[in-house]
């Protein structure tokens, strides 16, 4: 919980302050006396009558009712400072800038410990420990300098880590980037990310709030808090973009199954984030490039028209789009004509419009006007502007400013030589503009924020399954691999097609069975788990003869203790699977299967459970896409009934969440339908999700 106190203090104290502004607290300190704080900044210094000016209190016992403590002083005082704020001063909001807590071992873990409590009891918030504190449009409760001018239009940010911060800040005010907020949240120990982004969107005002959302993320522990709460603010009309660093993919070593082994906590991420609507983003600077993308009107179709007087950028840029998704159209016709007729000869209008280095902003307006107007095809407007070293070029950079503010569609100023029209782009930023000093970071990064599909629906509407089977069959499991019998179960609950097949543990046993299933068959040892490496799978048996002969070879394979005997059917191989994250629940990948798996890594994955439109859409964005529609000839694989079954498995997991891996691998996939040929699932009970 976020309390008032802490966004809009009546008063401040700063416990540590200092007249050294090269120290945490004495910067703090300087930083609300130079800002816009309006309210009383008190002191605590045991060493000063007066700090900057202001009258000190020796100890925090001195001091009046204050509301907001900003603490920056050693770990070990900090709890016992707290104590007497929070219950002699009615002090409910805390930021502690200071390090020493969990971060350096057990004794700090129980100072941080202790302060929570305390504040906890209090009904109070904590910011920190180990941060740079707060910028909010009413205090500059952080200790960095430069810190940015605060505009209710610009970005509020969100870090784990204050230098972080203080580097996204720098870069973003290098670009024109505004910010209306920062919130550096270090160890979390009480507020996190994840809490931030609620105090946010329970508190979205769409006349007052900031739209823009930027997010630095080391960890995520609650990803089902993180996931309402930012896809509710995509939803109010919010763009968000993040950082998480930290991905790792050791937590797959020890997986048993192609599932496993994929469903890194990184590819976790990267579906949390697009079910969120989330840009996804892996440094600064491209983080920055999305949110200038921001600050722009939204693109609403994937067609850019680049207007250029250097042609080497336009053709990086071209390709950066093309590469990425997007459509650089030809423009042509009597609207381009009679454009090129109003420019310098050796002009060109062909997109990229090349208005050469010695066109003029009059020029530079008719283009921009025919995008606008005249040509219908064109959606977004990239206009690459760099110093041609002729003559002074101020006016070219006040008509980009008027043409943007009056524009239908978005204009996106790229300015690449910075150093020789430094005056003119200052001023084009004093006016509140953003600006992108590199055609490739901006062109890959429109395609980014382009391909970023809306958030997941509150409400998916998830394929109907037999619950109670499910929790039958479950309840009934043990930890380990379910027998095939259990298996079978699970998925007809699930209505998931599978092909006919039984079990055999004896010769004349499994003589029977492929009498009642009919040939040709497949046989699949129980028991071993990677079956084909140890000679346990045999396509193609056509009669009784060849059933018992490999079944007496197969069950003497070790660990074998049954034989699958199952109807051979035709199709293309693909591929579902499920696996169990301790904090993110369950992630279900899919795509091409059987060998394919291991040789392309060519899969999706998507946070269960979810509907089948939006399996149906990842799967069309798989590598190998072409080979589902039918490539050369090849019978296609029914996309609706493959996205059916990817959805029906999401809601199995859920139902069940005792399942720790699941794979069914292959699938056949017809014109008609998927079905499962060969299905494992993986039982965990200690591990579920409470």
């Amino acid at each position: 919980m976020i309390v008032n106190e802490l966004i809009h203090p009546a008063s401040i104290v700063v416990v540590g302050g200092s007249d050294d502004v090269y120290k945490p607290g004495g910067a703090v300190l300087r930083n609300l006396r130079d800002g816009i704080f309006k309210g009383k900044i008190h002191v605590v210094n045991p060493k000063a009558d007066t700090v900057q000016g202001i009258p000190a209190c020796k100890e925090v016992r001195e001091l009046p009712p204050v509301e907001l403590a900003i603490l920056a002083i050693a770990a070990r005082h900090c709890p016992a400072a707290v104590e007497v704020l929070a219950r002699e001063k009615g002090t409910r909001a805390f930021i502690i800038l200071s390090a020493g807590f969990h971060e350096e071992g057990e004794e700090g873990r129980a100072f941080e410990r202790q302060i929570v409590e305390t504040i906890d009891a209090a009904g109070g918030t904590l910011i920190g420990p180990n941060c740079i504190g707060v910028l909010t449009n009413h205090y500059n409760g952080a200790f960095t300098s430069p810190t940015p001018r605060l505009d209710p239009r610009g970005a509020d940010l969100i870090s784990g880590s204050g230098a972080t911060a203080i580097f996204i800040m720098d870069a973003g005010m290098q670009k024109g980037i505004k910010f209306n907020s920062m919130y550096s949240v270090g160890n979390s120990a009480q507020v996190g990310v994840e809490e931030v982004l609620a105090f946010l969107d329970e508190t979205f005002d769409p006349a007052r709030s900031s739209r823009i959302k930027l997010l630095y993320v080391e960890s995520i522990d609650k990803p089902a808090k993180f996931l309402k709460h930012a896809s509710s603010l995509v939803r109010k009309g919010c763009r968000v973009a993040a950082i998480k660093s930290g991905g790792s993919a050791a937590g797959s070593r020890a997986a048993s199954s192609h599932t496993g082994a994929m469903a890194s906590p990184d590819v976790a991420v990267d579906a949390l984030f697009r079910a969120a609507g989330i840009v996804r983003c892996h440094g600064r600077d491209e983080l920055m490039t999305v949110a200038g993308i921001f600050t722009c009107p939204g693109l609403r179709g994937k067609n850019i028209a680049v207007v250029t007087h250097a042609g080497g950028p336009a053709v990086m840029l071209t390709d950066a789009l093309s590469n990425g998704g997007m459509e650089v159209p030809r423009v042509e016709g009597p609207a381009a004509g009679a454009l090129l007729a109003r420019l310098f000869p050796g002009s060109s209008t062909g997109n990229p419009i090349d208005f050469l280095a010695t066109g003029t902003a009059e020029q530079l307006g008719y283009i921009l006007d025919a995008c606008n107007e005249e040509f219908d095809n064109i959606d977004g407007i990239a206009v690459i502007f760099g110093s041609p070293g002729l003559f002074p070029v101020h006016d070219v950079y006040e008509l980009l400013d008027r043409k943007m503010a009056a524009s239908r569609k978005p204009i996106y100023p790229i300015f690449p030589s910075r150093q020789y029209v430094q005056e003119e782009i200052d001023a084009f930023v004093a006016r509140g503009r953003a600006y992108f000093p590199d055609e490739v970071l901006f062109g890959e990064a429109l395609c980014k924020v382009h391909g970023t599909p809306a958030p997941r629906p509150e409400c998916p509407s998830l394929p109907a399954v037999d619950e109670r089977e499910i929790r039958a069959v479950m309840d009934r499991a043990g930890d380990g691999y379910l027998p095939p019998e259990a298996v079978h179960r699970l998925l007809d609950a699930a209505g998931i097609a599978r092909a006919p097949e039984g079990i055999a543990t004896g010769e004349e046993e499994a003589a029977r069975v492929a009498g009642e299933i009919g040939f040709p068959l497949v046989m699949k040892v129980v028991g071993p788990v990677h079956k084909s490496d140890v000679g346990g799978v045999v396509l193609n048996v056509t009669d009784e003869e060849s059933v018992r002969r490999e079944f007496r070879r197969m069950i003497c394979i070790p660990d074998t203790r049954a034989v699958l005997l199952a109807r051979q059917l035709r199709g293309t191989e693909v591929f579902i699977g499920a696996k169990r994250d301790d904090k993110f629940g369950h992630l279900v990948l899919y795509g091409l299967g059987g060998i394919f798996i291991e040789a392309l890594k060519d899969v999706k994955a998507s946070l269960a459970p979810f509907a089948a439109d939006e399996a149906l859409a990842l799967i069309r964005e798989l590598r190998a896409y072409k080979i589902i529609r039918g490539a050369r000839g090849q019978e296609p694989v029914n996309e609706a009934r493959f996205a059916e079954a990817v959805a029906r498995v999401s809601v199995l997991v859920t139902v069940a969440p005792e399942i720790f891996e699941m794979d069914l691998n292959p699938l056949l996939g017809t014109r008609e339908g998927v079905v499962a040929v060969d299905a494992r699932v993986r039982v965990d009970k200690s591990g579920v999700l409470k």
